[in-house]
């Protein structure tokens, strides 16, 4: 039997990949800290801090068939898989589309936001390589920059994905709370900004798991970008979310941004493409309105996520002051 070991394993994406490969009948270990958060019952946990050299080399152990690093943010970290790689058939790393910079030298994480004229292929300039807190909006980008260069320069059969927006049960942050609460909360219309046209490709965490499956299939070094087989825009999403949880709302679409705020507005569209995975056979799990129904589920079943992240989204007392505006 085949076996698997995910770092990070009871993360969004690691859960996601676990229940797939153990469906193609792989064995799958996956690492963490906490033995309660394996979310997979048929995956064996094994204890190990992902910054632990010596845990990474036991959790390892005789040789793994695939390694998939959910949870490598920088150059150090992936100079920790190297001694590893010679006792691995093929490794995956998971990246991030917030590498990829525009033109002007602007990426996702800018304070103004990039202009792609069209989908992004693996092709497009990154930012450069750099070090210092992966935690920040400019550190993020680059730290993963420098931990893909590393694994690459190996020379090892190292397959680097590079999602969007990560979406599915046990997203930290489920960003369709910002539409799934106003549903529970019963509102009676929806503001969005832009006129609800804005487009940040979502991904679903099992698409992410079904390319996994490709490329093990298929070993190899290659970049590869990772996400949904359509791009909604905010609009649709709304109207994705409403009509799963059976809501009926006003959709006010606003000309600009003053209210209406949404993780997904984004003019121009940022989207990805990915042509390059399919022409390794890879074939998407689902769209987005078949994908998202998992997160949808598990945050209607009382998962509120931590507030912060959301922090002036839900100025019910706004919108109401904008609506009776609009509405003299």
């Amino acid at each position: 039997m085949r076996r698997a070991l995910i770092l990070g394993g009871t993360g969004l994406v690691g859960r996601a990949a676990a229940r797939r490969l153990l469906a193609a009948g792989w064995q799958v270990d996956v690492t963490g800290r906490d033995p309660t958060r394996n979310a997979v019952a048929d995956a064996r946990f094994v204890p190990a801090d992902r910054g632990d050299a010596d845990e990474l080399r036991s959790a390892v152990g005789g040789g793994v068939d695939l390694l998939v690093d959910c949870i490598c943010y920088t150059a150090a970290e992936a100079r920790l898989l190297v001694p590893l790689l010679d006792d691995v058939g093929s490794t995956v790393l998971i990246s991030s589309k917030a590498v990829y910079v525009d033109d002007a030298g602007r990426h996702s994480n800018s304070d103004e936001p990039p202009s792609f004229e069209k989908p992004i292929t693996e092709e497009q300039p990154t930012l450069p390589p750099g070090d210092g807190d992966y935690r920040t909006r400019e550190g993020y980008g680059a730290n993963k920059v420098a931990a893909e260069r590393v694994l690459l320069d190996t020379g090892q059969p190292v397959s680097v994905l590079r999602p969007s927006k990560i979406h599915g049960e046990g997203a930290a942050p489920p960003r369709e709370w910002v539409f799934v609460k106003r549903v529970l909360d019963r509102r009676p219309a929806v503001l969005l900004a832009h006129r609800g046209e804005g487009v940040d490709h979502p991904t679903a965490a099992a698409n992410i798991a079904a390319l996994i499956e490709t490329v093990a299939g298929k070993p190899g070094a290659r970049i590869l970008n990772s996400a949904d087989p359509d791009a909604p825009s905010g609009l649709e999403i709304a109207r994705t979310i409403a009509r799963h949880l059976d809501h009926e709302w006003e959709e006010v679409l606003v000309e600009g941004a003053e209210i209406g705020r949404h993780p997904w507005d984004k003019l121009p569209p940022f989207t990805l493409d990915t042509t390059a995975a399919h022409e390794l056979g890879y074939v998407p799990a689902g769209d987005y309105a078949a994908t998202v129904v998992e997160e949808i589920d598990w945050l209607v079943a009382g998962h509120e996520p931590d507030p912060e992240f959301f922090a002036g989204l839900f100025d019910y007392a706004a919108e109401d002051r904008f609506l009776a505006g609009a509405r003299r």
